[in-house]
């Protein structure tokens, strides 16, 4: 099995509600039922649509490690509930034997290569997302939706048996 970003699949979780990250190349694997939808923040309970977060000086390894929190744009601390989200994901990753997430870039979960700086200027660092950390931290591979081809779809599926 491969965890896929929810959002990436077409699912109005993103915080804003809408579906506009929605991968077609990934639809069109979807339907080989490898992939299982996950989404750090609504298995933490938070609301679609929601304030938009960003980790706070710092990365998702940061987080992790009690050193970077994660806030909203009202200044509402989340960081308890990225930890929760990102632990579930880690949790069925382990239940269904996944050993590989393509996660949404950028998000303050699933950012792979890159996230927010943390001051809702839409400035982008490189760092990862707290549920990527997670997984990493964890001997996971994971990938960014910008990452993939279908080549490399190919392989990802023939190594999930």
């Amino acid at each position: 099995m491969i965890l896929v970003s929810a959002c990436l699949l077409g699912h109005k979780v993103k915080y804003n509600g809408r579906d506009d990250n929605t991968q077609e190349l990934l639809l069109q694997y979807n339907e080989r039922g490898h992939f299982l939808a996950v989404c750090p923040e609504c298995f933490a309970m938070l609301p679609v649509p929601r304030p938009k977060m960003e980790i706070q000086q710092g990365t998702g390894r940061q987080v992790i490690a009690g050193k970077a929190k994660v806030a909203d744009i009202n200044g509402m601390d989340t960081t308890a509930y990225m930890l929760t989200g990102a632990d579930k994901v880690l949790k069925i990753a382990e239940a269904y034997h996944a050993h590989v997430a393509i996660l949404k870039e950028s998000s303050p979960s699933c950012g792979v290569h890159r996230i927010y700086d943390g001051h809702f200027s839409g400035t982008k660092v490189k760092g990862s997302g707290v549920t990527t950390a997670l997984l990493q931290k964890h001997g996971f591979t994971v990938y960014s939706e910008k990452d993939l081809t279908p080549a490399l779809l190919d392989k990802l599926l023939a190594a999930d048996k």
